[in-house]
């Protein structure tokens, strides 16, 4: 008579999770990377809901942009409901939804500010003077993208 005993052996058992441990360590990067994707797509993403506000604010107000820090836009939600969250993955800048107010731009992409440029969150121009750049949003970073093309200001 025979003894058949059911169960893996442990040769078997150490084949399966070191299958589950490559599997892991393959999917977890691409993981992180879908969610930093996703981030950057929420950015820009808010980045044109923004924009369209202003556009609207501006068609409003006969040719003139918001002379504030875009507090304006907000106001009731007339506009907008709330400054969106700017998140900028893998540049080291927290997310936040603060909007920097730039006076004017004296050389190509250097700001006068109050504040910093590239200091995360958003970035606004609101000198009627500076015509070119006025009424200008974007994010307030100088980063490259997740792809590494093009700059956030860019956008």
């Amino acid at each position: 008579m025979k003894n058949n005993k059911k169960g893996f052996t442990l040769i078997e058992l150490m084949i399966v999770v070191a299958i589950i441990g490559i599997l892991a360590a393959i999917a977890i990067p691409k993981f992180a990377d879908l969610i930093n994707k996703s981030k950057e797509g929420a950015t820009k993403g808010a980045l044109s809901s923004v924009r369209s506000a202003l556009q609207v604010y501006y068609g409003d107000n006969e040719g003139w942009f918001p002379a504030d820090n875009l507090a304006v836009l907000t106001n009731n939600g007339k506009y907008i409901n709330e400054i969106p969250v700017a998140k900028l993955p893998t540049t080291g800048h927290a997310d936040s939804s603060l909007v920097t107010v730039y006076s004017t731009m004296s050389a190509p992409g250097v700001y006068t500010t109050t504040g910093t440029f590239d200091g995360g969150g958003w970035g606004y121009v609101n000198n009627p003077t500076a015509s070119a750049i006025w009424g200008s949003f974007m994010a307030n970073c100088t980063h490259k993208d997740i792809k590494g093309i093009d700059a956030w200001t860019s956008f």
